[in-house]
């Protein structure tokens, strides 16, 4: 469920919004402290159902400039609710959910607007287990959030403690992964540039890459929060990156948004490797060592299925979103699973995104492959996803899509989420973002132009219903 109020958007999996502006407009300090609140008010119930006598929430940013406000006024507000808090500062997502159960924490909080504009702030919202929170217990903290909190008294307010070790711990713990060769990579003698948009996977995809001993260019990597480009790891948006690639010989580059948990590649000659392959080369690897079963979600490319049919597997499509990728991976048992957005889930790692894990795991099959990174990508099958939005009205669209529905009696259709439009010539999926007022129209054939031509026609129909 979706609320939109000017430019701030309450879901389930989180708060988010744009900093600055008049009050009752954007992400503003009240606002924060009413959801933390909420959001203290749900571990502290879930602490009474365990008997936790001082529950503890682990919370870490990215280097969007508003991040020091957004945490510090977090931390208090569950201070000030009896609660602990471990501090991570500048730290990835994936950190954050790898730090949660690890220090027996009853949840996290990560401070981040993942690939939105440098003006946006959230708050993404962990249980106990570093895992997104499922949507019956998103809707109670949102409840909670509108209740009147009783804040504890001062003989037992909570703390806050800094530890900024966890990337550090993050590093490692990818270099111990059984799928990861750390010494071949080591071997290979490689040099990698990398464009972390100035913030914080400036800091650990640096020091994974050293740790393997690549060699970096950094490219965008002071972590100020001054985006030095649109966030969202597109190849219109890594021309920085791509020449720079050229330029320095390298291997190939690494792109990574704010958080951190969103993985894209670019090919020795400057090519976009192409973010949903991020996936699929990653699981190919994967599956060739431990064969299974894999996820992703109805947006992904039909490469992902067609490499695990190739290694024995079953492929399974979920709804869009992470928690609902990774409740999917359970089911099916999947060796693993993610987003075509670049979003690596490994669960013999941990159930979340993870760049630094997908790092790992492509750098060993690049090297394993001896072959160069635009060759791994001529491996893959060659689909092309058409990627569009509409403006999100007020009012209508559900109706509007059930009429696109009747219209194409021709189409397998699939409305888990949205509706997608399976059909001969591709697939077409419309459906609500979860972190935009915005309908996104995607597309996928085996051109540019059939796959644009396929966005464009679905988005015309659904406009001209919604007008």
């Amino acid at each position: 469920m979706l609320y939109f109020v000017d430019m701030l958007i309450k879901s389930i999996s989180g708060i988010r919004g744009t900093i600055g502006g008049e009050a009752g407009n954007g992400l503003t300090p009240p606002d924060v402290v009413r959801f933390a609140t909420g959001y203290g008010l749900w571990v502290l119930s879930q602490s009474n159902k365990s008997n936790q006598l001082k529950p503890c929430v682990v919370i870490g940013r990215d280097a969007r400039i508003s991040g020091p406000i957004v945490s510090g006024l977090v931390a208090a507000t569950l201070n000030s609710l009896g609660i602990d808090v471990v501090d991570l500062g500048l730290s990835t997502t994936p950190t954050v959910e790898l730090a949660v159960p690890e220090l027996k924490a009853q949840g996290g909080i990560i401070l981040t607007a993942s690939h939105n504009p440098k003006q946006w702030n959230a708050l993404k919202l962990l249980d106990c287990n570093g895992e997104f929170l499922s949507a019956a217990e998103g809707e109670k903290m949102l409840e909670l959030s509108d209740s009147n909190a009783n804040y504890a008294e001062v003989d037992v307010l909570g703390v806050t403690t800094e530890d900024s070790s966890w990337i550090d711990w993050h590093v490692q713990h990818v270099l111990d992964l059984e799928l990861v060769d750390a010494d071949a990579i080591r071997g290979a003698g490689l040099r990698v540039a990398v464009d972390a948009v100035n913030s914080s996977g400036g800091i650990a995809i640096p020091l994974l890459l050293e740790a393997l001993g690549v060699e970096v260019v950094k490219v965008h990597c002071d972590p100020t929060g001054d985006f030095a480009h649109n966030p969202e790891p597109l190849p219109q948006h890594l021309t920085d990156l791509m020449n720079v690639v050229v330029d320095n010989k390298c291997d190939l580059g690494v792109s990574v948004d704010p958080d951190v948990d969103r993985l894209c590649f670019v090919s020795e000659n400057g090519e976009f490797f192409g973010e949903e392959y991020t996936l699929v080369a990653v699981a190919d690897y994967v599956l060739s060592k431990t064969p299974g079963n894999t996820v992703s979600n109805l947006s992904s490319t039909r490469a992902l299925s067609d490499v695990t049919v190739k290694h024995g597997g079953k492929y399974t499509a979920s709804a869009v979103g992470e928690v609902n990728v990774v409740e999917a991976i359970r089911s099916t048992s999947a060796i693993i699973g993610g987003e075509g957005n670049g979003g690596i889930i490994y669960p013999t790692s941990h159930a979340g995104r993870d760049a630094l894990v997908g790092v790992g795991l492509f750098l060993t099959h690049l090297v394993e492959s001896k072959m160069k990174c635009s060759e791994l990508r001529n491996t893959y099958p060659s689909y092309v996803i058409q990627k569009d939005k509409l403006d999100l009205p007020e009012f209508g669209v559900e109706e509007a899509l059930k009429k696109l529905v009747s219209n194409h009696p021709e189409a397998q259709v699939n409305t888990i989420d949205g509706v997608k439009f399976d059909l001969d010539e591709g697939w077409v999926h419309l459906r609500r973002s979860n972190t935009e007022p915005i309908i996104r129209v995607y597309a996928e054939s085996d051109s540019p132009e059939a796959s644009k031509s396929l966005a464009d026609r679905f988005k015309a129909e659904l406009q001209s219903l919604l007008d």
